[in-house]
């Protein structure tokens, strides 16, 4: 069971990661919205007379936020990668959430379809659009987004008191999870080949950094950028988050990452839970998680 609620969790970073790096380049102009509607992170009107009563959520992290606003039977589908909180695993999958299989999700009969903001669902969004269902775009890459999330979707659910709530515990629960003295420099990477790392712009640094460490690709601007193993070396990190739950993740055993110091020593940070897959309200847990972590190390 924690193998595959392990693996669960990675492929949701992935997606996260993946779903970040699409996002980064919706540039679409803003479309004019009219005085007084709703508007999601793509700045479109969502035409929803009534909150919504059936919700097909394709990111993880909205789905999530979603049960967390207490509109968890609202959802009628999901993502296969939707695996927190325990419930959501009654509802539907409709598959993968970028470009989006619109037949399986129309069939569901949603009133609002909510997506990961990214150019890569325009399509989806404009056929649902011509079909007379309304659609959300939501843009989660960091912890400050997630209380213009929980407003935005208390407000097409109804539930605008709950997400106020919400917004209120989050940054007093950071600051009493957060290390007071700064720690190791660490290598968050999403994915070994090619290697994927988390760059400045993804809640994952700030996780980290919460957490007493430094991300050592941290002065990227995005939030995930592909570089070379060779690049990985040169930043010589203290040590590597390993997401998955595992000591010693399988692909730090092939000879080609040995040439990275942390990895050759066996200086992992290990952590588990998909709090650290995508921005959530859970985050203080996992600053929590990884500060313990990273205090286990050697000095």
């Amino acid at each position: 069971m924690r193998r595959a609620r392990s693996s669960a969790a990675l492929a949701a970073a992935c997606f996260t990661a993946l779903c970040a790096a699409a996002g980064g380049w919706a540039c679409a102009p803003r479309p004019e919205v009219p005085e007084g509607s709703i508007t999601d992170d793509a700045g479109r009107a969502v035409a929803l007379e009534a909150p919504a009563s059936r919700i097909v959520s394709l990111s993880p992290a909205t789905t999530e936020l979603l049960f967390a606003l207490g509109a968890g039977e609202q959802v009628v589908g999901r993502t296969r990668w939707c695996a927190d909180p325990a419930e959501v695993s009654a509802v539907p999958s409709v598959g993968d959430g970028l470009d989006p299989n619109v037949e399986l999700i129309v069939s569901l009969r949603p009133d609002l379809v909510v997506f990961y903001h990214s150019a890569m669902n325009d399509a989806a969004t404009a056929r649902l659009g011509e079909l007379g269902i309304a659609t959300a775009s939501v843009k989660l890459d960091r912890l400050a987004d997630l209380t213009r999330a929980a407003e935005l979707l208390g407000a097409l659910t109804g539930r605008g008191s709950t997400a106020d709530s919400l917004a209120r515990t989050l940054e007093p629960a950071l600051d009493r999870a957060a290390a007071v003295d700064s720690g190791p420099s660490v290598l968050i990477l999403a994915w070994d080949n090619p290697p994927i790392v988390i760059g400045g712009a993804s809640f994952l640094s700030e996780i980290v950094a919460l957490a007493g460490g430094r991300n050592v690709f941290g002065d990227l601007a995005q939030p995930s950028a592909t570089v070379s193993i060779e690049a990985v070396a040169a930043r010589d990190p203290d040590v590597v988050l390993a997401t998955g739950g595992e000591a010693e993740p399988a692909w730090s055993r092939r000879p080609e990452w040995r040439v990275v110091g942390a990895v050759a020593r066996g200086s992992f940070a290990t952590v588990q839970g998909s709090e650290f897959s995508y921005p959530s309200f859970r985050a203080p847990e996992a600053v929590a998680q990884l500060r313990a972590a990273l205090g286990e190390l050697p000095r």
